[in-house]
Parts: C-alpha cells; structure tokens; sequence
C-alpha cells in the first residue's frame, strides 16, 4: 500500500507551498498538486504548479495534478485546461469539465473524489473514458465500498482499476457558488481580498449551543473533525485498496506520515496524537455518523464492516 499526498485546500503562500514540499520529498510515494477549492487563488499559478510537479517527477516522486471541484466560469474552465494540457504529468479529475478535456486527448487520469462513484457501473464507466486511478467519496463507508468492488469485479471486462482512499485530513463535505470565508467578514465574493488566508487550515464554525460543527474554507464546506483511518488500514487492504490519501495541515504531516507507513508495515499499537483525540472522526468508514471516532477494538469496527451497525460505540468526548 502507498502513501499520498493530497492537494492542498487552503490557501497559503506559494513560499509556505513550496516548504510543505520541501519538508515531505523523501517521505511518500505520490503528490497531488493543485487548486482544488477556489479559482480566484492565483499565488500558485498553472505553470507553477506544473513547475513544481516536475521538480518532484525529477527527483523519482510521482506527481498528479489535481483540477478545481467546482468550475464556475470561462477562466476557471482555462484554468483546468492548461493542467490538463500541460503534456507531461497525470492530472486527477475533480469535475467533468477536466474529464472532457482528458477524454478528448485520449490522457489516462485519475476520478477525484468529488465525482461521486457510488457503484461499481459508474466506475466501469469512468474507466471508460480514462481512469486508471479513482478515490471514492469520502462519506462512503467501508463495507459500501467493498461490495462496489465487487459489483466492479463482476462486470467481467473490466480491467484492474487502482482505488485511494481518503484516510487523513478534514474531509471536503461540499462546494458552493457562495464563499463562506467571505461572507463571514461581510465582503462580497469578488471582493473578498482573499481573507481565507488569514485561516490556514479553515475557519471553525460552532453551533449557537456552543457545538462544534463544520469548518468553512472559501467556497468549501469542511469536517470538523480531522479524519484519521489508520485503524481500517487492515480492512482496507485486504479489500485490495492500494493507496491512501494523507490532505495536507499546516503542521505535522511528517509525524502523520511516519506513523501511517508504520501501520501499513503492520507495526502494532500505531497512534496518532496530532490532532487531539477529541478533534478525530472516523464515523463514515463505519457506518456510523461523520463526525463521530469510534472505538478502535477489533470487534466493533469488523463487525460494522459486516453489516452490524448495533455494534458500532462512539467514542464520546466530553468538554
């Protein structure tokens, strides 16, 4: 099983980008580059992203470049062009206006998970038009995703597609034409003077009961929670997974990384501690609700794998 870096979804400097890099080339196997959230983002350009992705191709990484997840007007659609087009690296698709350019070019790509595969005709059909590579929602739970393989499996022609999950990070919950950073400040969107940069890693957002919620970034509507899915790491790969997605946090990530190479490699009693527990969901994966963490004992996260959701026993936290 291999190591992935997702796309960044916040909006940082490019000197800050180009460090996160820096801090994590010796460490995974694949880096998604790009602007995924909001086209008005320009600190990195197209051509400093492709810039960038082939430094690390260089150096032996492989690079994906990853498309926005919600194309709004003619310069976004642009914008996604000129990844797609940029002649040497991957792209992975996040809507079907990139899908449309890579399929016309004939370039193999891989199904982001804002593409919404909930079955295995979907993603036969995908691959149809390219895929080779695909992340599954990141609210489909583990036994759903297991039984779309097999549905996949058993459409007899198809070829081998690889599957990534998303298994670290806030989770990307939804898009909107509005921004929310924006109207948090009382600022139009086409006037937002970027204050999503102020909220490296998104804006928390609590109920008026005092609950935590949601976290806003831009357009985008984030977990709460930070997902972390080291304990299915077992079920997934027995299920065939062959790749997990790590989204980047300002802070960590090389702890993050060490700790899920060690699971894959089987080490026992792997933990992590970056959030803080209280701040980890795992809730989809199991069948349960997103925003919960539940207990890591074998027999409770199996049997939810096995269709017995009275076995699932949150964890709850208390503050």
């Amino acid at each position: 099983m291999k190591i992935s870096i997702g796309p960044i979804q916040y909006y940082w400097s490019k000197t800050q980008v180009e460090q996160f890099y820096v801090s994590l080339r010796n460490q995974v196997d694949t880096f998604y580059l790009g602007e995924t959230v909001c086209g008005r983002r320009r600190e990195m350009t197209a051509s400093d992203w492709i810039g960038l992705g082939k430094e690390l191709a260089a150096e032996g990484h492989e690079v994906v470049l990853s498309t926005l997840c919600l194309v709004e007007a003619r310069s976004e659609a642009a914008q996604v062009r000129r990844l797609c087009e940029n002649g040497e690296l991957r792209v992975e698709a996040n809507d079907f206006t990139a899908i449309s350019f890579l399929e016309a070019a004939d370039l193999p790509f891989v199904a982001g998970p804002t593409l919404n595969v909930y079955s295995g005709s979907t993603l036969r059909t995908l691959q149809g038009l390219g895929a080779v590579r695909w992340v599954p929602p990141v609210e489909l739970p583990g036994r759903a995703l297991a039984e779309l393989l097999g549905e996949y499996a058993e459409l007899g022609d198809a070829p081998a597609i690889e599957t990534e999950v998303f298994a670290y990070g806030r989770l990307p919950l939804a898009f909107s034409a509005r921004c929310f950073t924006a109207r948090h400040y009382q600022r139009p969107k086409d006037d937002c003077e970027f204050v999503c940069r102020h909220h490296p890693e998104g804006l928390e957002v609590t109920t008026r009961a005092g609950q935590h919620f949601l976290t806003i970034n831009g357009i985008q509507a984030q977990s709460f929670g930070c997902v972390n899915l080291l304990s299915a790491l077992p079920e997934m790969q027995q299920m065939g997974v062959g790749r997990v997605r790590l989204s980047p946090r300002p802070e960590g990530m090389s702890e993050v990384v060490a700790a899920f190479r060690a699971a894959i490699r089987g080490e026992p009693s792997v933990a992590l501690t970056e959030p803080a527990p209280e701040r980890q969901c795992d809730g989809y994966w199991w069948g349960g609700a997103g925003c919960a963490h539940y207990a890591k004992t074998p027999a409770a996260p199996l049997a939810a794998l096995q269709g017995e959701e009275d076995a699932l026993r949150p964890i709850v936290h208390e503050e």
